[in-house]
């Protein structure tokens, strides 16, 4: 393909709050330019798994049509994200002994490595997501990130594995299907938003990504540049506005209002004599509501959701690692103050992730795009390209251009083209009900 060519990937992210889909191109100099941004309010998936086919189908609809129309792109296949509670991670090491030892290591051995890791027996109902490699032992010489080149007998590779239900992957796929899209790869939330707004010294360094979104908070644990840890937390912004709603006794938009404009995750920021008035129901006076009252609501469920970080960050072993200490990102994060209360909870360093670090100036505003909520939907596409060689403008889906990523995420792109079948063969599984 000649390199000024375009190349999209269209990245879409199912969230409890929003849908929210992503054209992008790269350009010329191998950069990633965003082309259109198309957002639906999500009603049909609670704690970031579809609880309502319909409704989330229409959403996805929604999105997509509004991003494909301003970036005057046909789309055919998505990069979709998958969260929820059902998320499980474990590691595991692989082992194979090689036969040529004239030769050697090639894509072939890591491609039967992982291979192996597919035939892992699991909890009924779950499947794998991911299998990533955190580094290679080759005749027992330890800490050798990539192998390909070297001469040895026996390979050993430290495996983190991602787990999660297959019920839930085959209802984000049905619910795609049924928008008139194809998923092109499914991927885990936190990694996606980790590519979106972390830096490559921060993943060396030790760093915990902690993604607030509206139905969960999601984890992902980097040290040495490599994955360590992840977990998702069924707890997010969502909660704090049912908790402002019953304690203030209000409604649950004029809750989700108050939260954005007067909420604070510290009581003692907030001015003592400040009111904010209410419209009340018809006949009924106004309600008063104390800023510092709100904030008191507020700090006592971030606090909690806070503590279940702190407690994946220290089961990780890595606590005492995280010299980049934690990033906070996704809709949740923009709340003040939240980066003092983090750093209170936690003891680690704080600060606000935001996802336009590594794009540059394409047809859609990159002021619009600077804000957390948009981490995952910016890193599904980063993931996208990374694992891709993208798709030209217009050209019919499937008809794959370019010479595919790099060598190892072509190499994890086979092994998921493989074990798809595991994840969407509808011939031995009931159909899911419609709500």
């Amino acid at each position: 393909m000649h390199p000024s060519e375009d190349r999209y990937i269209v990245g879409l992210d199912i969230g409890t709050t929003k849908i929210c889909c992503i054209v992008a191109r790269q350009n010329e100099h191998g950069k990633v330019e965003v082309l259109s941004l198309g957002k639906a309010d999500s009603f049909g998936v609670m704690r970031g798994v579809v609880a309502n086919i319909d409704k989330t189908v229409a959403a996805i609809h929604q999105a997509v049509e509004t991003a494909a129309m301003e970036a005057d792109a046909q789309v055919g296949e998505v990069y979709v994200g998958i969260a929820g509670q059902h998320i499980k991670s474990m590691q595991h090491r692989g082992i194979i002994h090689r036969d040529d030892t004239e030769n050697e290591i090639g894509e072939v051995d890591l491609k039967r490595l992982i291979g192996d890791m597919h035939k892992l027996a699991l909890p009924p109902g779950d499947r794998i997501i991911h299998v990533l490699p955190q580094e290679f032992i080759v005749d027992h010489e330890q800490g050798i990130k990539d192998p390909v080149g070297m001469s040895g007998v026996r390979l050993e590779a430290n495996f983190h594995i991602i787990t999660g239900q297959t019920t839930a992957a085959r209802n984000i796929d049905k619910c795609v299907t049924k928008a008139g899209l194809k998923v092109q790869d499914l991927i885990l939330e936190p990694l996606a938003s980790a590519d979106a707004v972390l830096s490559e010294e921060e993943k060396e360094a030790g760093v915990a990504l902690v993604d607030i979104g509206g139905g969960t908070t999601d984890i992902a644990i980097f040290q040495e540049g490599i994955i360590r840890h992840t977990a998702v937390i069924p707890l997010g912004g969502n909660i704090v506005t049912e908790d402002v709603k019953e304690g203030c006794m209000i409604m649950k938009n004029q809750a989700e209002q108050l939260k954005v404009r007067f909420g604070s995750a510290l009581a003692t920021e907030a001015q003592g004599n400040e009111i904010v008035s209410i419209p009340g129901l018809r006949g009924r006076a106004p309600k008063e509501i104390s800023v510092r009252n709100l904030a008191r609501i507020i700090q006592a469920r971030m606090e909690e959701i806070l503590e279940h970080v702190h407690y994946e960050i220290q089961v990780s072993g890595y606590e005492k690692k995280l010299i980049g200490g934690i990033v906070l990102t996704g809709g949740g994060s923009q709340l003040k103050h939240l980066v003092q209360l983090t750093e209170y909870v936690t003891g680690l360093d704080a600060r606000i992730g935001l996802p336009t670090e590594h794009l540059v100036k394409g047809t859609a505003d990159l002021s619009a795009l600077r804000h957390p909520m948009y981490a995952t939907g910016i890193g599904l596409v980063l993931r996208g390209f990374r694992n891709s060689g993208g798709h030209k403008l217009h050209e019919p889906a499937g008809m794959a251009v370019g010479q595919g990523g790099k060598r190892l995420g072509g190499l994890l792109r086979d092994v998921w083209e493989k074990s798809k079948t595991w994840w969407f063969d509808d011939s031995d599984t009931e159909e899911f009900s419609e709500h």
